[in-house]
């Protein structure tokens, strides 16, 4: 089964966020450096990537997302985007489904991340870091 691409952006942040192994993360909750662990994340529907890395850093009232990886068929993975925390629509590169994303702080430990697609929302997802900083679930 081939995974849409849009598919495996959510997979990836959801997965990615914070199911991660070493991870160097600063004060911001949602800033972190890591590898995918296979071990912790679930995959509905699969199948999992062979491997990941995803680097959230800091940006001007915002964040830079940069996954790099393999997925499942063996092929390469690579995209990024800087969106800012204003609600205003950011481009994506690497993605064929989505050319835009939207960045909303909820609150501290809350985002908000719609993907969009010639002006249609195509995904919105929540993600929530627990207080451990170490958990986060994403819908």
């Amino acid at each position: 089964m081939r995974m849409r691409p849009l598919t495996l952006l959510a997979i990836t942040v959801a997965a990615l966020l914070f199911l991660l192994g070493p991870v160097a993360q600063a004060s911001d909750n949602n800033v972190v450096t890591g590898k995918l662990n296979l071990g912790k994340s679930k995959y509905i529907p699969g199948p999992a990537p062979f491997e990941s890395t995803l680097k959230i850093e800091p940006e001007t009232n915002g964040l830079k997302f940069t996954i790099h990886g393999t997925d499942a068929e063996g092929k390469p993975v690579d995209f990024e985007f800087s969106p800012r925390f204003d609600g205003k629509d950011y481009v994506v590169t690497g993605l064929p489904e989505a050319d835009m994303i939207v960045l909303k702080r909820i609150n501290a430990n809350i985002i908000e991340t719609v993907t969009k697609k010639a002006g249609k929302s195509m995904m919105t997802m929540w993600s929530v870091v627990f207080r451990d900083g170490k958990t986060c679930t994403s819908t």
